[in-house]
């Protein structure tokens, strides 16, 4: 038996689960029910309940409304963005913690978090609360002319929680590829050297210079023309191959680029040791280390960030995604003295945005900061995380189809031995009111990612509904 056993306190969330019903108000009425466009109506007085609630399906899945909407975005969106066909997506209407509804009043426990942003949860009334305050005060200021005095804010916060405490700066962004694009300049600047290592599973963003350090090939090839071909991969958790790989370079290598534990590149985790030897190459070469926690950073992995697991302490630490709770806002963040080399604005920056330090991202941004601490979701994360190892590896122990089980706090992986069966799985999960999504180079991993206050019997219940659907 795992630590806790969950079979029994679990069995009316399980059952739940397992048998999610299918209760049509009326489903003629929901098909003819007029598709009209979404407004967003803020109700200061009313804050939304932080909800943990078993799946509850009214329809099919997906229903009717998300097919009729999915036929809408096809004619309006260019086709490579949402795929659609041959089974169409659902569509959110809202989320509220651990849960979401789709625009069919379908109710389904999100286990990717919405792709590992709502650490905190969805529309958590912290967060919520700030947003509400925030907007009825400042919705935008000059970010980099006339800035707003809650980015100051925020990056105070930032360069507190820098990993070793040392003097730190930091620049924000909007998303996860603006946070690398700044390391990949910054260590540019810093070093006089373009040529960066990364690794095989490697994701840093579609941008064009994090692309470059992006691994997959369908990302890559359409562009290959306009990338800097300055980045040599080497294979994951190999640092002696990290420095052959830099020996071949034909561009100078200034830096290297590594995920504490890859995310989209299937929940794979490095051998111990891993980072120290990359800190330690670095030191040697006169390199930067990077590390990416857009994923894994922000309590995710147990640890505010993942690198602190073997005491590592980065040059340049890019963060994201559970930030700021839904908000788009990103930051890399470094060491004084290297971000220091940037030379000073003479109010034309070299590295900015016209959203630079959103006001409302800010605000989100420290609501969600403090709600991590406030509500312990760190140490929440680490012990919900190894009891859900442990009950994956239980269930799944000699299951034909399931190779490894794997993870660090909330970030989870199942790896299965083709990309079909995880692709059904996380298919069947979802038609029984389980959202789980597939990582992976090949697509032969379910990703587990909820939020990190799941309740552990709700997120047993569900992990029971991935092991049925991966038989």
């Amino acid at each position: 038996m795992c630590a806790l056993d969950w079979s029994a306190s679990t069995a009316k969330a399980s059952s739940a689960a397992r048998s999610p019903r299918f209760e049509p108000r009326d489903t003629k009425a929901v098909e003819k029910a007029p598709l009209t466009p979404h407004r967003v109506q803020l109700h200061f007085a009313a804050v939304p309940p932080f909800e943990q609630l078993p799946p509850h399906l009214c329809t099919p899945v997906p229903g009717p409304r998300s097919r009729a909407l999915a036929e809408r975005l096809a004619s309006v969106e260019s086709r490579n963005v949402t795929c659609v066909l041959p089974t169409p997506p659902i569509f959110w209407e809202r989320a509220s913690g651990c849960n979401v509804w789709d625009v069919d009043a379908n109710r389904y426990v999100d286990l990717s978090a919405g792709f590992g942003v709502a650490n905190v949860g969805h529309s958590h009334p912290r967060v919520v609360a700030a947003l509400q305050t925030q907007v009825q005060r400042l919705l935008h200021a000059l970010g980099d002319v006339h800035p707003a005095d809650i980015k100051v804010e925020l990056l105070e916060a930032l360069v507190r929680r820098f990993p070793g405490g040392g003097p730190a700066r930091a620049v924000l962004g909007s998303s996860g590829s603006d946070a690398v694009e700044v390391a990949l300049k910054t260590a540019m600047i810093a070093t006089g050297r373009a040529g960066v290592v990364a690794f095989e599973g490697a994701y840093h963003g579609l941008a064009l210079g994090a692309l470059d350090a992006t691994f997959r090939p369908l990302f890559r090839d359409p562009f290959a023309a306009r990338l800097a071909r300055a980045t040599r991969f080497a294979r994951y958790g190999d640092a002696d191959d990290a420095l052959r790989e830099a020996r071949r370079a034909e561009v100078p290598i200034g830096a290297i680029l590594v995920e504490p534990i890859q995310g989209r590149g299937g929940e794979r985790i490095p051998p111990p040791g891993f980072l120290r030897e990359l800190r330690a190459l670095c030191d040697r070469e006169a390199w930067l280390l990077i590390v990416d926690e857009i994923y894994t950073g922000v309590g995710r992995t147990g640890r505010w960030f993942a690198c602190e697991q073997e005491g590592v302490v980065p040059d340049l630490l890019c963060v994201g995604k559970g930030l700021a709770s839904g908000m788009p806002l990103s930051a890399c963040i470094g060491r004084a003295e290297l971000m220091d080399r940037w030379p000073p604005s003479q109010g034309e920056s070299l590295h900015t945005q016209t959203f630079l330090g959103h006001p409302p991202g800010c605000a989100a941004a420290l609501a969600s900061l403090a709600v991590i601490e406030e509500e312990k979701l760190v140490e929440r994360s680490a012990e919900t995380g190894a009891l859900a190892l442990a009950h994956l590896r239980e269930r799944l122990a000699g299951a034909a189809g399931a190779l490894e089980i794997r993870g660090r706090g909330l970030l989870l992986g199942v790896e299965c031995d083709t990309p079909g069966r995880a692709a059904r799985a996380c298919a069947g999960a979802l038609a029984r009111g389980v959202i789980a999504l597939v990582s992976g180079d090949d697509g032969r991993v379910v990703s587990l990612t909820p939020a990190l206050g799941i309740d552990p019997e709700l997120f047993a219940s569900c992990l029971d509904v991935i092991v049925e659907e991966l038989a």
